[in-house]
This record gives C-alpha cells, sequence and structure tokens, in this order.
C-alpha cells in the first residue's frame, strides 16, 4: 500500500485557539509539511484546487513547483485538478512545465470541483459541469499524446492540427479521477481504463462502496483486465497516539470546535459525537492497533490500495501533529504495507512512450 499526504491549503482560524496564521504562514507550513512527508517516507504529497473561501489553494501548478525544488523523491499529486472549470490547453501547458521541473514525478487526480461561487466564478452551472469536465478531459489526454492535436469542442474554440508546448516528461502521464458523489467521474474513469480516488471523507462507508462497486462494473464492462483497477482513498482525519484514549482526549476539542463551526454555517452534520466519528467515519483516529484494523476493514470493502491522510496539524499542535505522523510511519504503515498489494504500475516516471522534442 502507498501512503500520500494531502493538503487542500484551508485558510481559517485554528478550531482551538482561534488565531487564524497570514496567508505567507500558510504557505509556508505546507512546504514544510510537505518536505517532512519526504522525510517520514510518504510515497506522494498532493495540492488541492479550489477557487472560493476559505481555501488558498487556486494555483496548485506553483505550489507543486516550489515543493519539487524542496524534494527529490516523493511523488506530487494534485487533489483535485478541476478541468470542469480549466481551459484544457492551458491546463496541459501548466503541468506539461510542471512535469519536466518535477522529472516525471507528477501525478493528477481530477474532478468537476464544487462549490457555487468558484462555478460562479468561472460561469460553469451545474447542468454543464459534467459535459465540460468530460470534454476537458478527452482534451487534455489528446494533447499529453498527440504532438499535433485536432478537437472539435464545445466549451473553447476548437482545435486543428495544434501544436502545444512543451511536450511533457511523462508520455503519458497517470491521471486518476477523484469521485466523491457522481456516477459521471466514476464512468469517465472506468471508460479509459484509469484509476479512481474515492474521496471517502464526509459519509460513512456506504455510498463510497457503492461508487466503487459501480467503477469495477464499468471498468469490466469497457473491456479492461479486472487486475488494472486501482483505487485509492481518502481519509477524514488522523490522530495516532500511543492509547486509544490519548487520542480520544487529545481530539475532543477539536472534534468539538469542528462541530460548532458546522453548525453556525449552517452546514449539515453526519457524526454528532466524537465516538461516532471515530467508529463510522473514515478519520483514522486511535492506537497503531486500532487504525490498522480499520484500514483493513475498510480494505475488505474498497480494495483500495492508496490511501491518504491530512497533511496539515488541522488544530493539533505542530509537536502533536508531527508524533502522529512518525507514530503512523513506524507502527502503522510498516504493517498495512506488508498486508496491503501496491497498485498494479510501477510507482515512477511513465515512459511508454517516447519523448519528441
Amino acid at each position: 500500500m502507498k501512503f500520500l499526504a494531502i493538503t487542500l491549503i484551508v485558510h481559517r482560524p485554528d478550531p482551538v485557539t482561534g488565531v487564524l496564521k497570514s496567508t505567507h504562514e500558510r504557505f509556508r507550513e505546507v512546504l514544510d509539511n510537505a518536505v517532512l512527508a519526504e522525510e517520514l517516507g510518504f510515497d506522494g504529497f498532493g495540492v488541492g484546487e479550489r477557487h472560493e473561501r476559505p481555501f488558498l489553494s487556486s494555483s496548485p501548478t506553483v505550489v507543486l513547483s516550489h515543493i519539487a525544488a524542496l524534494t527529490r523523491r516523493i511523488r506530487l499529486f494534485t487533489a483535485v485538478t478541476t478541468l470542469s472549470l480549466l481551459d484544457p490547453v492551458r491546463a496541459y501547458e501548466d503541468y506539461a512545465t510542471l512535469d519536466h521541473l518535477a522529472e516525471g514525478r507528477l501525478d493528477l487526480i481530477i474532478g468537476k470541483g464544487n462549490g457555487t461561487a468558484q462555478r460562479e466564478l468561472f460561469h460553469v452551472t451545474p447542468e454543464d459541469q459534467w459535459d465540460r469536465n468530460a470534454e476537458s478531459y478527452e482534451v487534455f489526454r489528446k494533447l499529453w499524446r498527440q504532438d499535433r492535436t485536432t478537437a472539435d469542442t464545445r466549451f473553447r474554440p476548437p482545435l486543428k492540427d495544434a501544436e502545444v508546448w512543451p511536450r511533457p516528461y511523462q508520455r503519458p502521464i497517470r491521471v486518476w479521477h477523484g469521485s466523491a458523489t457522481s456516477k459521471e467521474s466514476v464512468d469517465l474513469a472506468a471508460r479509459y481504463g484509469d484509476p479512481l480516488f474515492s474521496a471517502n471523507v464526509t459519509n460513512p462507508i456506504e455510498p463510497y462502496t457503492e461508487l466503487i462497486r459501480y467503477y469495477r462494473e464499468r471498468w469490466e464492462r469497457y473491456g479492461h483486465d479486472p487486475a488494472d483497477i486501482a483505487v485509492g482513498a481518502g481519509t477524514a482525519g488522523l490522530l495516532v497516539t500511543r492509547t486509544s484514549q490519548e487520542a480520544l482526549d487529545v481530539y475532543r476539542p477539536l472534534f468539538e470546535a469542528n462541530l460548532a463551526f458546522y453548525e453556525k454555517a449552517g452546514l449539515p452534520v453526519v457524526f454528532e459525537t466524537l465516538e461516532d466519528f471515530v467508529e463510522r467515519s473514515s478519520a483514522l483516529i486511535g492506537s497503531p492497533e486500532q487504525i490498522i484494523d480499520k484500514v483493513h476493514r475498510y480494505h475488505e470493502q474498497f480494495g483500495h490500495t492508496v490511501l491518504h491522510l491530512h497533511a496539515d496539524a488541522g488544530g493539533l499542535t505542530d509537536a502533536q501533529h508531527r508524533d502522529s505522523l512518525e507514530l503512523f510511519q513506524s507502527r502503522v504503515a510498516p504493517v498495512l504495507r506488508r498486508d496491503i498489494p501496491d497498485p498494479p504500475f510501477a510507482w515512477g516516471p511513465v515512459r511508454g512512450e517516447p519523448v519528441h522534442a
């Protein structure tokens, strides 16, 4: 099993202390967390893309380029690239450039994105967002594979024998499809034989299990080999401590502060108590043994081989956050790496086709 640390670069007051870091401090924290993730042995580091409050992740290519310069081994992920909002030509140019700067350490996770504010910012409607996402991906995919591209498009000017530069380092890049609730993203992934990344953060396990089952059905319907399926899954939180009681004691102020935030903002509350959150959500909170057991239980339903964890402290002190990550890597990750297989492809640059000058 492979492990990613992921941030959406949320920028809001600390849920416990109420302190709001400056924008500059928040970006610095993301860079430090990426370096720490590589130091501790994580396999990947991901940066989300959002274009609305309270996120600072509107330019993941810039952030990931800086992280590429600070690291040497860890693979870099987008989480997710919101292709429904983007011109696929411009997105290709940015990511092909980043692919070179990272020397082929880049994977993409794409998705339509969510949130009314960012849809309105880019004049995308609920009615056309799925068509935009599919069209943008189809064009992006062609651009990555073809030196000259022709595409009859609805949502941007058509392309006719177009050359787009630079040509990429990886041929082709690996693209995962992020899915939270929709069968559209799942079907698109299965159609092209691409891996799936389940958000798996908001609800109990059942709706995510249903979507992953649907992905496997569509994968076979499109004629792909079931042995080639790769599924990743998210988590709703992380705190590894030596005992389960210590984890509950440390995490309770965070949970209660976040619960109050959701209630004040009028957001739906799925888990009303910390105990329910620990038991029925995907959050990994507890002793190493508890977390190993929970990941195994989810793996029985998902068959996933990649797991993402929160890169941010999220209300923990820096010392608590680092201790948790270190304990995960020393006590949890080795067992899961032994028990759960890796994805069915090499964890490195994809160089299946020659790079053209």
